[in-house]
């Protein structure tokens, strides 16, 4: 019998607290998870993929069974197929979530049909919570501690140094 191999994607820019809730609940359904931090066309870049990366892999530091790793020129499926991965793992707080991500499950589907994906729902004190949020209170220079992973914390204090 294979190991149970997940991959839960995002952009992770940065990783806030409901992220990580979700893939600590996404680790115990996977003998292995990968965390991919892929790069997204529609969304500027506010951490570089490097420093996401960074973040990402100190705030899972706790997880044994977690892998982080980045893309930025490949397909979700291909990498995914690369892995072994056999389920897509995504995150979602709203019906518009739910919508967004349809539309990559469709074509998922169509270009990996053997890969499933399944959704978590996000627990009622992350529903509203997102990085483009945070990203606005670190503009107007708000506290975000309660938001983020204290990586990313770290993280912004380097960048501010340099």
């Amino acid at each position: 019998m294979s190991d149970k191999i997940g991959l839960f994607t995002g952009s992770f820019d940065p990783i806030t607290n409901g992220h990580l809730e979700l893939i600590e609940r996404a680790s115990k359904l996977f003998d292995k998870l990968y965390v991919g931090i892929f790069y997204n066309p529609h969304k500027t870049g506010f951490l570089s993929i490097e420093s996401r990366k960074k973040t990402v892999e100190k705030a899972v530091a706790y997880l044994d069974n977690i892998e982080v790793l980045a893309s930025h020129d490949e397909l979700v499926v291909d990498v995914a197929r690369r892995l072994g991965v056999h389920v897509l793992v995504r995150g979602l707080r709203n019906a518009g979530d739910l919508q967004y991500e349809a539309s990559f499950d469709y074509y998922n589907h169509q270009l990996a049909g053997e890969i499933e994906t399944v959704y978590l729902h996000s627990r009622l004190e992350h529903l509203y919570l997102s990085s483009s949020a945070v990203r606005e209170l670190i503009k107007f220079n708000r506290d975000i501690s309660e938001y983020v992973p204290d990586a990313v914390l770290e993280e912004l204090k380097n960048e501010e140094k340099n």
